[in-house]
C-alpha cells in the first residue's frame, strides 16, 4: 500500500488529464479541423493516455503480486505446523485435534490478512476519491445570508453603489475601484466601456454572484448583504453575455424564472424579445424541444429566448449584459427599443452593460468605464428612440 498509494494518488489526476483532452477535442472538433491540427491532436490525446497506461499498469502489477506472495505464506504456514504438529502427535506431547485447530486458527488469521490484501487494492483509490470529494463538500460558499436579514415591503428598484471595490480572491488587483452610482426605476442606465474594465463583472455584484470587498450596493436603500437571497433575486431579470438555455422546451426554459407564468404571458415576452419570428415556423411553437446547452437553436436565438426568459419573469430590475451581441442589426434595434419602453411603461430599473458607444443617447443615463473605475456620468434628460439614432 505504502508503494502504491502515491501511484494511485497520480492515476486520479492522469485520469482527469485524458478526460480533459477527450472533452477538449470533441468539443473543438471544427476548430481542430479547420486549422488542420488533427495530428497534433491525435498525439497530445495518444501522450496523456499513455501516461495514464503505464502508471494503472505499474498499480495493478504491485497489486497482483500481493495475492500469490499471501497464498505462498498461507500454505508454507500450514506445511510448517503440519510438520511441527506432527513430531509431537508421534512424541505424544499434543493430540492430533489439538494440531487441527491449530491449522484452523491460523488459516482464520492468514485469510483475514488476505482478505485486508484484497480491500487494500480498492482502498488507495476510495481514498483519493472520497479526498477528492471531500474538498468539495467541505468548500464554504463566499456568498452567505445574513443572520439577521432585512425585507423589502415593496421594490421599487432604486440600486445605488457607493464606493463600491471588488477583488477576486488572490487577485493582486481590483477588479473595480470606487465606483458611485444609482440606477432608477423607469430610467434606462447605459453602462459602456471597452473589453475588460469590468462591466460584468459589475452586472455580477448585483444579484450577489459575489460579494463586494468594499462599499456598499444598496436597493431601496437597503443593503444587498441584509437582503434574503431569494427575496434579492426574484427582483431581478438576468440576460447573460452569454445565452444559456436549458434540455426541455421552449415553454420550459422561458418559465425559467416564474414558473407561474400563463401561456399570454410568455407568448407576450417571446414577443417582445422578438423571438416569435422563429418560434411561430416551429410545427409545436413553445412545445418544441431544446436539446442540452440549446444546441438546435442558432447564437442569435438562443439570445433572444433568454431575454424573452428574463421579461417573463417580470423583475423590478433588469440586468442585460451584451444583450445585442448576438443579434443582427435590425433585431437588436427592435430588442433594445423595448427595453427601453419597460423602463418607461413599467417602471422597471433597466441597467444594459454594452461596449457600443452608439446605444448611449438612448439611456437616460450613461456609464463610462474604463480601466475598471467610472470615468464619467452622463445624464441625458431626453433620451432619443432607438430608431432616431444611426449605429
Amino acid at each position: 500500500m505504502s508503494i502504491a498509494m502515491p501511484k494511485f494518488k497520480l492515476m486520479q489526476v492522469l485520469v482527469d488529464k485524458v478526460n480533459l483532452v477527450s472533452r477538449e477535442i470533441l468539443t473543438g472538433l471544427s476548430v481542430i479541423r479547420a486549422f488542420g491540427r488533427e495530428k497534433t491532436e491525435e498525439e497530445r490525446f495518444d501522450q496523456a493516455n499513455r501516461n495514464l497506461t503505464r502508471t494503472n499498469l505499474f498499480v495493478n502489477r504491485v497489486m497482483t503480486f500481493m495475492m500469490p506472495v499471501m497464498m505462498l505464506i498461507m500454505y508454507s504456514l500450514t506445511i510448517l505446523i503440519v510438520w511441527v504438529g506432527a513430531h509431537r502427535v508421534d512424541g505424544g506431547s499434543m493430540q492430533v485435534g489439538s494440531m487441527t485447530a491449530f491449522i484452523t486458527y491460523a488459516m482464520m488469521i492468514v485469510m483475514s490478512f488476505l482478505m485486508l490484501t484484497m480491500m487494500s487494492v480498492m482502498l488507495p483509490r476510495a481514498s483519493v476519491a472520497a479526498g477528492r470529494i471531500d474538498e468539495v463538500l467541505q468548500t464554504e460558499t463566499s456568498v452567505k445570508e445574513s443572520e439577521t436579514p432585512k425585507h423589502l415591503d415593496t421594490c421599487k428598484g432604486v440600486l445605488a453603489f457607493d464606493h463600491v471595490h471588488f477583488r477576486y480572491p488572490h487577485a493582486e488587483e481590483d477588479a473595480l475601484s470606487d465606483l458611485c452610482f444609482t440606477a432608477e426605476p423607469g430610467k434606462t442606465t447605459a453602462i459602456i466601456g471597452s473589453t475588460g474594465c469590468g462591466k460584468s463583472t459589475l452586472v455580477n455584484l448585483i444579484p450577489r454572484l459575489y460579494d463586494a470587498t468594499e462599499g456598499s450596493i444598496t436597493l431601496d436603500g437597503v443593503e444587498l448583504r441584509d437582503l434574503p437571497l431569494e427575496e434579492l433575486r426574484q427582483q431581478i431579470g438576468f440576460v447573460p453575455q452569454k445565452g444559456v438555455l436549458f434540455s426541455g422546451t421552449i415553454a420550459s426554459n422561458l418559465r425559467f424564472g416564474n414558473p407561474d407564468a400563463s401561456d399570454a404571458e410568455i407568448e407576450q415576452a417571446a414577443e417582445i424579445a422578438q423571438a416569435m419570428e422563429f418560434i411561430g415556423e416551429k410545427p409545436d411553437r413553445f412545445d418544441s424541444d431544446i436539446s442540452q446547452g440549446g444546441t438546435n437553436v442558432s447564437g442569435g436565438q438562443k439570445q433572444r429566448l433568454t431575454i424573452a426568459r428574463a421579461i417573463a419573469k417580470n423583475p423590478k430590475i433588469l440586468l442585460c449584459d451584451e444583450p445585442t451581441g448576438a443579434l443582427d442589426y435590425n433585431t437588436g434595434k427592435q430588442v433594445l427599443q423595448i427595453l427601453q419602453d419597460m423602463s418607461r411603461q413599467k417602471g422597471a430599473t433597466v441597467i444594459i452593460v454594452t461596449h457600443n458607444a452608439a446605444i448611449a443617447p438612448i439611456a437616460d443615463r450613461v456609464i463610462h468605464m474604463h480601466d475598471a473605475r467610472v470615468s464619467r456620468i452622463e445624464e441625458n434628460p431626453n433620451p432619443k428612440k432607438i430608431a432616431d439614432i444611426e449605429w
